[in-house]
């Protein structure tokens, strides 16, 4: 099996991060977007959508999606499961788990992709009004967020989950647009810094931090 990843970028992070807490490891390519790899014939025959990242299977079957991947991690190791153990524990986890994703996560990196100059190339067209529209959006979701952990110590109820991955994930992406929780969500200030003592939270930043190619 092999993962094609990257270091920084946000849905590779998430799957670095699932991976530490389930306690798996797997061969990973680090493949570098800016400068055209994705592009490159040998890459668009795994995903023809372009888009990292892949997991590759022994029998040729590339998973695509974090969401996929993370799913198939999960199947394959049972044990400390992060999607759930009961019907509604798992609809709750999936619950959060998509408004993480297509909310806030997706908010923060409309700002980036359509504010930042170095991302032009790849953002085309970049309407910088729509990413600076998105930024009040990321402020009004974090207070969701906040009330929701005003009634749970993690994001999708009692159990952490992949849901608090992917919160992690898009609050942690937040600093490339200087987004910062408000000092009055406490709540989600509380549970962010609980987050960053996890030792599988503090593999995968250090995973990050690492610029070397894999």
């Amino acid at each position: 099996m092999k993962l094609y990843s990257h270091r920084q970028a946000p849905n590779p992070f998430r799957v670095t991060l699932f991976l530490a807490e389930k306690g798996v490891k797997v061969d990973t390519t680090y493949v570098d977007f800016m400068h055209g790899e994705l592009q490159a014939d040998a890459f668009k025959a795994i995903n023809e959508f372009q888009k990292i990242p892949v997991f590759v299977l022994d029998d040729g079957t590339a998973i695509c999606e974090s969401a996929a991947i993370c799913r198939y991690i999960e199947e394959m190791n049972p044990l400390k499961p992060l999607h759930g153990q009961t019907a509604k524990e798992r609809a709750m986890i999936e619950m959060w788990n998509r408004r993480a994703d297509l909310q806030l996560l997706y908010q923060i990196a409309q700002v980036f992709r359509h504010t930042n100059p170095a991302m032009a190339k790849l953002e085309q067209p970049q309407v910088s009004e729509w990413g600076e529209a998105n930024r009040p959006k990321a402020l009004e979701t974090l207070a969701i967020f906040d009330a929701q952990l005003s009634k749970n110590p993690f994001i999708a109820g009692d159990r952490y989950s992949v849901a608090d991955i992917t919160t992690f994930t898009a609050i942690n992406f937040g600093r490339v647009i200087k987004l910062q929780v408000p000092e009055e969500l406490g709540n989600l200030r509380r549970w962010y810094a609980k987050m960053i003592e996890r030792p599988a939270v503090q593999s995968a930043l250090q995973v990050m931090k690492e610029t070397s190619s894999a």
